[in-house]
C-alpha cells in the first residue's frame, strides 16, 4: 500500500483537519463525515488522506456557522448546486444581520433615552372603510419585503381606479410565520355593472372604537410603537380585535426616513357587565 493511501486513526486525522476528535465522531454519528474503516474489534475509527478536503470544508463552513443539515447537502453537491446552496446561505445570513441591527438600533435607542419612548395613545373611532387590497403570506423575518412586494402588486392593479391615500397595512395580532398580511386603499364601491372588469379583492374594515399612535421614524421602529399601544390596550381593561391597522401618511419616496410617519390603529372591544365583549358606544 502506498503511503498516502494508509489510513489515518482519528487523533492524526483530527489534527490534520483542524477539528477535535469528538467532533469527528459527532459527524460520524450524524453521517456528515463517516470514517473510512471502522475496526470491527476495537471500534477504532480511521480517515483516507483524501477526506481531508471534505474535513476541512466542514471545519470552515462550521466556523462559519452554516447549519449541519446544509454543510451535508453542500458536501453531496457539486458546480452549481453546491453554489446555489452556499448562495442561500449567504442570504440568510445577511438577512440575520439586516434583523440583528435593526434590534441594536432600538436597544440604542432605548438606552439613549432613558427608556421606553413616549407615545401619546389617543381614544379614536374609526369610520367603516372599503379597501380594494393584496394580500400575502409572511413571517416576521421577511415582513416587509412582503409588505412592498403587496404595495407594488396594489399600485398596478389600482391603475385606473380612483383611491384614497393613505395606503392601509393590515396584520394579526401575533406575528408568526405563515401569518396573513394585506395591503389595501380606499376605493369608491363597485358599480353594479357588467361592463366593470375585475381588480383586486375588495374587503370592509368595520368601524368602531380604535386606540391610535402615531410613529415618527423608520418601520424598524415600529415594535415602540406595538409596545405603547397594545400596553394602553390592556391597561384600560379593553380586547384588541384583529387586523391591526397601519396607516403610512408618509413614507419611502416622499421624505427621509426619520421623517416617516405611520399611524398604528387597533379596533377595541370592552367587556359588559355580564362579562361579554362588545364593541362600545
Amino acid at each position: 500500500m502506498r503511503e498516502q493511501d494508509e489510513l489515518l486513526t482519528i487523533g492524526r486525522f483530527a489534527r490534520l483537519c483542524r477539528l477535535s476528535v469528538k467532533q469527528l465522531r459527532h459527524y460520524d454519528d450524524s453521517g456528515l463525515l463517516p470514517p473510512t474503516r471502522v475496526d470491527p474489534v476495537t471500534g477504532y475509527r480511521y480517515y483516507a488522506a483524501d477526506r481531508a478536503r471534505d474535513a476541512l470544508t466542514v471545519a470552515l463552513l462550521r466556523e462559519l456557522d452554516v447549519p449541519l443539515a446544509v454543510i451535508a447537502a453542500t458536501l453531496a453537491a457539486d458546480g452549481a448546486d453546491r453554489a446555489r446552496l452556499l448562495r442561500a446561505e449567504r442570504d440568510r445570513v445577511a438577512e440575520r444581520i439586516t434583523r440583528d441591527r435593526a434590534r441594536l438600533e432600538l436597544l440604542e435607542r432605548l438606552a439613549d433615552g432613558g427608556g421606553l419612548p413616549d407615545y401619546q395613545v389617543a381614544d379614536d373611532r374609526e369610520p367603516e372603510r372599503r379597501l380594494a387590497v393584496v394580500r400575502a403570506v409572511a413571517g416576521p423575518a421577511g415582513l416587509g419585503e412582503r409588505v412592498g412586494e403587496c404595495v407594488g402588486r396594489l399600485l398596478a392593479q389600482l391603475d385606473g381606479v380612483p383611491w384614497r391615500p393613505p395606503l392601509w397595512g393590515l396584520f394579526p395580532l401575533d406575528l408568526g410565520e405563515g401569518m396573513r398580511i394585506a395591503v389595501g386603499a380606499e376605493v369608491p364601491p363597485l358599480p353594479v355593472a357588467p361592463e366593470v372588469p375585475p381588480g383586486p379583492e375588495r374587503t370592509v374594515l368595520p368601524g368602531g372604537p380604535a386606540l391610535s399612535v402615531v410613529h415618527h421614524g423608520p418601520y424598524t421602529r415600529l415594535p415602540l410603537a406595538y409596545h405603547a399601544l397594545l400596553a394602553a390596550v390592556h391597561e384600560r381593561g379593553l380586547r384588541p380585535v384583529p387586523p391591526v391597522r397601519e396607516a403610512y401618511l408618509v413614507g419611502p419616496g416622499e421624505a427621509a426616513a426619520e421623517e416617516w410617519t405611520t399611524r398604528v390603529v387597533v379596533r377595541v372591544e370592552e367587556r359588559a357587565e355580564n362579562g361579554t365583549w362588545g364593541s362600545g358606544s
